[in-house]
């Protein structure tokens, strides 16, 4: 074929080729049809029955290949139920070129049926680049456009809308650009970062999701023990940058300025690797503890310019993680004290959610993802199932909008076919998206849903209460049999009620089980206060 007769949709087929974005995450609608027409051999479409759904599945796949992945939706009406998902992979950082049908150009001055007014706009704010080509022939030119800027740090989803009349038009070809690398911290900066670590008593580390995406998790350790840090984990972190069960782990800072500001204050350095600082859920006064000096490790501007305190340094975290350890011997200090797990938890009918993340955590092969959204039972995770993985193992939103947990769950398996993934997911969370264990069905992606079932939306129930609440509406649930759900969409399911028979579902499911499997595990419906 001249390249004179090549289409917008052949040169654009082309690059998604060049780019690595043979994969596409889509649910279809009319306005889609000539950009899936013809479908190429070597192209996999992985179709969700619900566009969040979509979203979220390839939010998990971008994020555990740590490789930018391209969602195709459906004009306004699919991106419009696409958002929440959306502004979840905005807040995750994901690396996301999404695209949308558009109604024709001849169409669009009369506002016609699934034309999308104003279409650029509609994701906004929550979208690093929105975009409309203003002829059929930038197209592509689009398309390198959006994938430079979602992989290049801080990433993050980017958008493009295409008119369906636009792929059939003759293109300009246009060159695939590779990724541009990541960007050193100033040398200044990592100086006096490393000369504050030789001068302290007492530093302490605060770690974020950019560690591991960034994969310099082993890095950070091998720091860490040069220095002594005590290492907490950042509020709401969607990551696990740090191993929970190394000595030097300390806990969990919470959500809120005085526990965490009180809990800081026993230090005399802090460090927050990649994590904005802070992330708070809840008010109960301001800090009133006297905060020591902090350093801000950042990618992102914004992030740093938020802070309230402390010196930023500016870089990727691959970089800026491995400048500084190289600067930074062993130094002659105490160790931290590490973080203390309470008891094992007592076996009992009905099981608490404490016993049901003991036993997983106890039986969960070595090399297992965890994807999580169990937002009453946070607590009960972070003291009974330990993040072990020190390369991209854990995932769960960071935005707090529901449905992120179980579609991930199921990019997370597809993205790593070899590993077993299990989801933890609240029986109320995954009814955002329950229609991605048909997709896992039809994938045959390694993933067992793990749905503890409460019975109602506990996490509004006792912040609702904690906060002054009485007689809340709508935090009841019940009564939803999730093995009869998962079995209408084709996937093996179990009714799990006592350790016995908890026991005897996870030695099936972790003995080289193929395939999805969902687990619909009865727990105590009583739950502690959250933070």
């Amino acid at each position: 074929m001249r390249s004179e007769d090549r289409t917008v949709r052949d040169i654009t087929r082309g690059l998604m080729r060049e780019l690595g974005l043979t994969t596409v995450f889509g649910n279809p609608g009319t306005t889609e049809v000539p950009f899936l027409t013809g479908w190429p051999d070597d192209f996999r479409y992985v179709l969700g029955l619900q566009e969040s759904v979509v979203v979220a599945m390839a939010d998990g796949y971008a994020q555990s290949r740590r490789e930018p992945v391209l969602v195709n939706l459906h004009s306004a009406g699919g991106v419009g139920h696409a958002l929440g998902a959306i502004f979840t992979a905005y807040r995750n950082r994901t690396p996301m070129i999404i695209t949308a049908g558009q109604q024709t150009r001849t169409l669009m001055f009369d506002e016609p049926f699934l034309g999308a007014t104003d279409a650029a706009t509609f994701p906004k704010p929550y979208v690093k680049w929105s975009y409309e080509p203003a002829r059929a022939e930038d197209v592509p030119a689009a398309l390198v456009r959006a994938h430079q800027l979602a992989t290049t740090p801080p990433y993050g989803p980017v958008f493009v809308s295409i008119p369906a009349d636009d792929w059939d038009q003759p293109g300009v070809p246009v060159t695939a650009r590779p990724r541009t690398p990541g960007f050193a911290p100033d040398p200044a900066a990592v100086a006096g970062l490393a000369e504050a670590l030789r001068g302290c008593e007492r530093p302490a580390f605060v770690v974020g999701p950019a560690v591991d995406a960034d994969g310099v998790v082993a890095e950070l350790v091998e720091l860490a023990e040069k220095t002594r840090a005590a290492v907490y984990v950042a509020p709401m972190s969607p990551r696990c940058s740090f191993p929970e069960d190394h000595p030097q782990f300390a806990g969990f800072l919470q959500p809120e300025q005085r526990l965490l500001g009180e809990e800081l204050a026993k230090h005399d350095l802090v460090v927050v690797w990649g994590a904005p600082a802070f992330t708070y859920h809840v008010y109960r006064g301001e800090n009133e503890a006297e905060l020591p000096e902090i350093f801000l490790v950042h990618d992102d501007p914004d992030v740093l310019a938020r802070a309230r305190w402390g010196s930023g340094v500016l870089g990727t975290l691959a970089h800026s993680v491995r400048q500084v350890n190289g600067q930074v011997e062993a130094q002659q200090r105490s160790a931290p004290a590490g973080y203390a797990r309470p008891a094992k938890p007592a076996a009992s009918t009905p099981m608490t959610a404490a016993y049901v993340f003991d036993a997983i955590a106890g039986a969960l092969p070595a090399d297992a993802a965890v994807v999580e959204e169990t937002p009453s039972h946070r607590n009960d995770l972070h003291e009974h199932f330990p993040i072990r993985s020190t390369d991209g193992g854990f995932f769960t939103g960071f935005s707090g909008a529901l449905g992120y947990g179980i579609g991930a769950a199921v990019g997370v398996a597809m993205a790593d076919p070899s590993r077993r993934t299990v989801a933890l997911i609240g029986d109320g969370s995954s009814m955002y998206g329950i229609q991605s264990v048909w997709t896992a069905v039809r994938e045959q992606a390694p993933v067992t849903f793990v749905i503890m079932d409460n019975s109602r939306y506990a996490a509004v129930a006792v912040l609702g209460e904690a906060a002054g609440g009485d007689k809340l509406p709508g935090v009841e649930l019940g009564g939803i049999d999730f093995g009869a759900l998962a079995t209408s969409l084709g996937c093996p399911s179990k009714l799990v009620r006592t350790p016995e028979e908890l026991d005897a579902a996870l030695a099936e499911e972790f003995a080289g089980k193929a395939g999805p499997t969902l687990l619909h595990v009865k727990v105590d419906p009583g739950q502690r206060y959250l933070y």
